[in-house]
């Protein structure tokens, strides 16, 4: 979808970019498909604010994604391209054969009217999902699966997509849009072709309002707060203290490792770092 510049009419227009949503339907989405969002502002069970800066922002309806599509042989026509707020892919409603109707992910070449299906045999061609065996070394692909049968978990932003780079001895040796590269097994099941919206890292936010229909709070420096509220806080003028960045709570930044050690880690090749 192309970028949309405005006249700076007023300062906040001066750099505001929007998209132009060409193909995506003007409709409400399927309502057998959505669920209602819950605000939590950033806080848990206890009320307590454990992410900070969440708060406002419009009112959402949650859509059902399949990250499985485990309805294997079924052919499915795209019925609808949509908008979705959860998320920077777009998606596509398909209406399958048996009546039965579901969102996807929606890939760049994907149009109304194409038809889907999931498969080990499936043909080639985007919007269609098949184990990674039955994928050709080089293709893009997206919304991969870590473990088999619990539904993509990688590659599902606008956009995004990773390549399929060897094949051997039961797993699959895939490259991340991170650069990272690990192995996958051959029978985790992913979706063909690069996920469309691609430019939506492009689109420059321009105002401060925009950035509050969106969920987010003003983010607060720490040297701009008092010494009881943060470490870098206080002092005469503009100064942190000397001390190295830290949270509010005293935790390095800027590089401090805080990854544990994962089983999944001896899956990793090359990482992206």
């Amino acid at each position: 979808m192309p970028v949309k510049k405005y006249n700076p009419t007023s300062p906040a227009l001066r750099e505001k970019t929007t998209l132009v949503f060409e193909g995506i339907a003007k409709k409400r989405p399927e309502r057998s498909l959505t669920l209602p969002v819950k605000k939590t502002g950033g806080r848990n069970a206890y009320g307590r604010v454990t992410t900070r800066w969440i708060g406002g922002g419009h009112k959402r309806l949650y859509r059902i994604i399949d990250y499985k599509r485990d309805k294997r042989g079924i052919a499915a026509r795209v019925a609808a391209l949509e908008y979705d707020p959860n998320r920077t892919a777009n998606i596509a409603l398909l209406n399958y054969s048996d009546g039965e109707k579901r969102y996807i992910l929606a890939p760049a070449d994907l149009r109304v009217g194409d038809n889907v299906i999931a498969g080990p045999d499936v043909d080639i061609k985007p919007g269609n999902a098949l184990p990674l065996r039955s994928i050709p070394v080089g293709t893009f692909i997206h919304n991969i699966e870590m473990r088999i049968n619990k539904g993509g978990q990688l590659v599902r932003t606008a956009g995004g997509y990773a390549q399929l780079m060897a094949k051997e001895g039961g797993y699959a040796t895939v490259k991340l849009p991170s650069n990272e590269v690990r192995y996958i097994l051959e029978d985790c099941y992913a979706t063909i072709g690069q996920l469309g919206n691609v430019d939506h890292e492009n689109v420059t936010i321009g105002k401060a309002g925009r950035t509050r229909w969106l969920g987010r709070l003003p983010r607060v420096r720490g040297v701009a707060m008092n010494p009881v509220d943060h470490p870098h806080g206080g002092g005469e003028g503009k100064s942190k203290g000397g001390n190295h960045p830290t949270n509010p709570w005293g935790v390095p930044t800027k590089g401090y490792k805080t990854r544990r050690r994962k089983v999944s880690d001896r899956y990793i090749i090359t990482r992206r770092k």
